[in-house]
């Protein structure tokens, strides 16, 4: 049976250039977000480039779903061996820190660290069994580097990628293999980057770079194949200065 990877928050952007780079290694691709039409298009252009894939709509930011979900594509799929963790659309944002409130964090740990977790619990059982999976979480920059005016996601993403770290040690012999994506650009052909260059050039604001989602599916490929480190930066960070 063909290889399995369930792409959680597919959308224009990262998603499909996940499912595609997948794909064609000869994986059968779940893809999961909340809007139907949009998933059925993307099983419809996959399917043109001989790629299968299932549309499974569900709602991410209720982590309770998360084991029907996941009991849903293994009964259509037969197994999942990798899950790819990526679903930040275009209505989460930043908050400065010096206005966080509880109610905004209470927002955001739903979908960007509840989730995971219950879907982790719920897939954890059939990989450690056989022996191989894995789970790559994509991240923002400010998970690992706290900015100023950037904070909300932040510190919700932070948490998250502290788990992974550890989950990912705690797992070390087994064959199953936890790691982040931590990316300091927006993604291309994404709803945010559209979102954010609409809004930059409404008030004549700041160009943030743009990474191409298929380098970043390369990366993941690289994360999947290598498994040797927990964490992958794009752009990579420059190497600090020895003293001579």
């Amino acid at each position: 049976m063909s290889r399995v990877i369930a792409v959680l928050g597919a959308g224009t952007g990262l998603g499909v250039s996940v499912a595609r780079r997948f794909g064609r290694e000869g994986f059968r691709v779940a893809l999961v977000a909340r809007r139907e039409d949009r998933l059925n298009a993307l099983v419809e252009e996959l399917a043109g480039e001989g790629i299968e894939a299932v549309a499974f709509p569900a709602d991410l930011s209720e982590p309770a779903g998360a084991p029907a979900l996941v009991g849903a594509i293994r009964e259509r799929l037969g197994r999942i061996d990798v899950v790819e963790y990526g679903p930040i659309g275009g209505e989460q944002g930043f908050t400065p820190a010096a206005e966080l409130d509880a109610a905004t964090l209470e927002g955001l740990v739903p979908l960007l660290l509840l989730t995971p977790v219950e879907v982790v619990r719920a897939v954890l059982p059939e990989w450690t069994e056989r022996g191989d999976g894995v789970f790559l979480l994509a991240q923002g920059y400010s998970a690992v580097r706290p900015m100023p005016g950037l904070s909300g996601l932040g510190p919700v993403m932070a948490a998250t990628r502290n788990y992974l770290h550890s989950l990912n040690a705690e797992l070390a012999g087994t064959g199953v293999y936890a790691g982040a994506l931590t990316i300091a650009s927006l993604i291309d052909r994404s709803e945010v980057a559209t979102a954010a260059r609409a809004a930059f050039d409404a008030a004549d604001g700041p160009d943030f770079p743009l990474v191409d989602p298929d380098d970043l599916a390369e990366l993941y490929w690289e994360m999947y194949t290598g498994r040797d480190r927990f964490e992958r930066f794009h752009p990579e960070p420059p190497a600090p200065e020895t003293a001579g």
